[in-house]
């Protein structure tokens, strides 16, 4: 990176000379001095700003049925995906998964999205997901547990091979006061909850996406397992919120009635044994 530091360090390398500068090389130590200028702009904290993208992190796993042997009884994948099935390698660069000492290179590096890991076998265990972040956002990693499954909670019932076993957790990830630059390259982007700037505050236009293979390969909406994948929108959650309300409430209810019912029953017992 160059700073202005070392702009001053280009002058004192120079030999000592009252002869002018030639002129490229003022041109070049002038957009030197701008581009560092550009480059301290956008990387300027934003105080007071929280951007947020949410993500879920689970496994799909199905029974091999007639295929599967003692060892190898089931396939899975292992996924960080974004809430809304969008392309989260805006903001991750990369994901490693961490898997049983029993698998051959057990540490899966995966470089770009979708961030996942499919494998077979017999057993299930604790997967550790470290994310990576891309430089302009942390330089902090973040590790993620997953248990992987592979059977369904009532082991007692048949298993199917058409049925997967899936296990998701939704999260959100918050990065406080992320750097102008940052906000630029993802202002427009689904997969990123930026919140409404201070006003008179504007940002410069959007930087365009790279290219459309890169977002598509990062898109889960088309993805083979989508149709497993459980809905983390947000008007799902105040349904299942309200849904909760509503037996809480039915519960209580409940409660009252059959505290009404004994609350009489020991009036009655009172009044027998005052006469």
């Amino acid at each position: 990176m160059i700073n202005s530091s070392s702009s001053k360090q280009i002058g004192q390398d120079q030999p000592a000379t009252s002869e002018p500068t030639p002129k490229s090389q003022r041109t070049k130590i002038k957009m030197v001095k701008s581009e560092d200028s550009d480059k301290r702009m956008l990387n300027k904290k934003l105080k007071d700003v929280e951007i947020s993208i949410p993500i879920v992190y689970g496994n799909v796993s199905f029974w091999l049925g007639k295929k599967a042997s003692e060892y190898q009884s089931h396939k899975w994948t292992v996924y960080v995906r974004g809430a809304t099935n969008e392309d989260i390698g805006v903001v991750i660069k990369r994901a490693v998964f961490q898997l049983h000492s029993s698998f051959k290179n057990p540490t899966r590096v995966v470089e770009s999205p979708p961030f996942e890991l499919s494998e077979a076998g017999w057993g299930e265990f604790e997967i550790a997901i470290t994310l990576y972040f891309h430089s302009d956002l942390c330089d902090k990693p973040l590790t993620l547990y997953h248990h992987l499954k592979l059977y369904p909670e009532d082991e007692s019932g048949p298993m199917s091979s058409k049925k997967p076993v899936v296990v998701e957790c939704f999260d959100e990830i918050a990065f406080p006061e992320p750097s102008e630059g940052f906000l630029v390259r993802v202002q427009n982007h689904p997969a990123v909850n930026v919140p409404r700037l201070h006003t008179g505050f504007t940002l410069p236009p959007p930087v365009p996406l790279e290219d459309a293979n890169r977002k598509k390969r990062g898109d889960t909406k088309d993805h083979p397992l989508s149709q497993w994948f459980m809905n983390f929108s947000e008007a799902d959650e105040l349904l299942q919120l309200a849904a909760a309300r509503q037996q809480v409430q039915a519960h209580l209810a409940k409660l009252r009635r059959q505290i009404s019912m004994i609350d009489g029953q020991h009036q009655q017992l009172k009044t027998i044994s005052d006469s």
